[in-house]
């Protein structure tokens, strides 16, 4: 017999405890007025479920005449609390049920409470049959996630289609309701794969659409409407990089809308431009684009082929070069910060590997990981810990695997270090 055939009868018990007007021990204020509502709950179900309100109980024991734990959570709508209590009791949420915005406030709500579990799951769910709407929505995505360190997936999410898919965000209904520090942070970029021009292009577009009064054409401005798009777009021409513009797109594109920049700098573009023997010396960094990855490497343990091998690791690509290098080598990739706070790091993206020779580069192990909740342990006490599945500590390690899809080592014993090193992956344009 399967047990999970019994949980059913289980969920429904814990529900009923839910709902039960005689057992309860606390009481939970939710909302600000007028809107208030109060919700009955158990002290042990809430202790073991919610680090908040662990916290929360701890500082509001009950009485021994009686009285009930009484809880206030004002940041947090009746309606959304009422969904997250179910699943505190239940461990069961159909996200499917609610619109995108709902989601957004139950992820919220569900961080306020310390639901990391409910974290996780709600990210990758608005990342796998959400994305559309958050692209439309992008502004709200951004500040939500970027204002919480437990979003990680979600500030991915938002770094990722910054860089890579820019047109979803310049071409979207909200495009003109970007804030300025939202757009800065977007066209200011090294990684924006963008051509120049056209980030040029939609800079004006957005400062066009603060002002909406401005004649369509600009040969129709007056003084007045040339210094009201310059107001708008001042924050943003130090982040144009304009040498890096042809003198083609300079005279189509920038001299009509020359009185919004500063003197100075049109005086310099003009020579520049006017003088041929400038093309060739760009006097602004370029952006990213799609060229190969440069690799610069300084190591005693790893050669450049290895070194290529582990990048392709991390952008998910498939192996096909045939690539040759008896030392054993173990390494693992952390694309998340290290503490030393006796945290969980969580990220989908970690792994851990291993060459059993170190002059045969084919006799590596990945082992990626598939509990993204611990990917990493953060202790305070010893060097990078991919959850005992790869730990070092001051010069020995061992490889205990829990988290991660494969074993790296034969054997559990610990292994001693003869050199150690600490690298990051940077990704490096030619010009």
């Amino acid at each position: 017999m399967d047990d999970y055939n019994l949980l059913p009868k289980l969920f429904q018990n814990l529900l009923e405890i839910l709902n039960d007007d005689e057992y309860y021990d606390v009481t939970i204020e939710v909302g600000n007025d007028p809107y208030i509502k109060i919700f009955r709950a158990h002290m042990v179900i809430l202790h073991y479920r919610s680090t908040y309100l662990r916290r929360m109980l701890s500082t509001n024991k009950k009485n021994n005449d009686g009285t009930l734990v009484h809880i206030k959570l004002p940041n947090i709508l009746p309606e959304i609390f009422q969904i997250i209590l179910r699943y505190i009791y239940s461990g069961r949420i159909s996200l499917e049920e609610y619109d995108t915005s709902d989601i957004i406030r139950i992820l919220i709500a569900g961080s306020e409470l310390g639901l990391q579990e409910l974290i996780t799951y709600i990210q990758s769910f608005l990342i796998k049959t959400k994305a559309n709407w958050m692209e439309q929505n992008f502004n709200l995505i951004y500040q939500t996630c970027f204002e919480n360190d437990s979003f990680l997936e979600l500030q991915n999410f938002c770094t990722n289609l910054t860089s890579k898919e820019p047109d979803k965000i310049f071409k979207s209904l909200n495009f003109a309701s970007i804030p300025v520090k939202l757009l800065i942070t977007i066209i200011q970029s090294d990684n924006l794969q963008m051509e120049e021009i056209q980030v040029w292009k939609y800079v004006l577009k957005w400062g066009l659409a603060q002002n909406p009064e401005l004649p369509f054409d600009p040969a129709n401005f007056s003084k007045e409407d040339f210094n009201t798009l310059k107001n708008s777009l001042h924050n943003f021409i130090p982040f144009i990089r304009f040498y890096n513009l042809t003198s083609d797109e300079f005279s189509k594109e920038i001299l009509p809308y020359k009185k919004v920049l500063p003197k100075e700098l049109y005086k310099d573009l003009l020579k520049y431009f006017l003088d041929s023997n400038n093309q060739s010396i760009k006097q602004s960094k370029p952006r990213m684009t799609t060229k190969k990855n440069y690799i610069d490497i300084d190591s005693k343990i790893i050669t450049t082929q290895h070194a290529e091998l582990i990048l392709k690791w991390i952008d998910r690509l498939k192996i096909t070069d045939e690539i040759e290098t008896a030392t054993e080598i173990l390494g693992g990739y952390n694309p998340i910060e290290w503490k030393s706070d006796d945290s969980n790091g969580i990220t989908k993206d970690s792994f851990i590997f291993s060459f059993k020779n170190s002059d045969d580069i084919e006799s590596y192990i990945l082992s990626r990981v598939k509990n993204e909740r611990f990917a990493i342990y953060n202790y305070y006490d010893n060097g990078p810990n991919f959850s005992n599945s790869l730990t070092l500590m001051d010069n020995f390690g061992f490889c205990e695997n829990d988290y991660y899809e494969n074993q790296i080592r034969e054997t559990y014993d610990n292994f001693f270090m003869e050199e150690y090193e600490v690298f990051q992956a940077i990704r490096e344009i030619s010009s």
